[in-house]
């Protein structure tokens, strides 16, 4: 069962992980890009600069995804997916879900698999 949470609670969980999470996007020929970057929050959107490549990437695919990884050994990596927009060399990124994301194999005692906590679902019809 998928939980709604908010864009506050989305701020909040985002702000433990600080402002330089890593920006994936895909290439022409299908490829995954990803590259560091530094954001702020503008309103309910994130901004960050963007170089060539991954402006390029985001106009033309615009569904791109933001990962902060776990903060300790074992902990959970945010994992962030949105709609990117491109104006000059900036990105918006207006967030749709987010989950907080653990391998359960890198655990003593645990079977493969994974668990994810929802942060922020998408509205109903997205």
């Amino acid at each position: 069962m998928t939980v709604p949470v908010g864009l506050e609670q989305l701020r909040s969980e985002a702000a433990k992980y600080g402002d330089t999470p890593y920006l994936l996007t895909v290439s022409d020929d299908g490829r995954p890009h990803a590259v560091s970057v530094r954001l702020t929050w503008d309103h309910g959107d994130l901004r960050l600069s963007g170089g060539v490549r991954s402006r390029s990437n985001a106009s033309t695919r615009p569904d791109v995804t933001l990962l902060w990884p776990a903060i300790e050994d074992g902990g959970f990596s945010l994992i962030l997916d949105g709609t990117a927009s491109v104006s000059g060399e900036q990105i918006a990124i207006r967030p749709v879900s987010a989950v907080l994301h653990r391998s359960l194999a890198a655990s003593p005692n645990r079977a493969a698999g994974s668990e994810c906590r929802p942060v922020l679902s998408p509205e109903p019809g997205i």
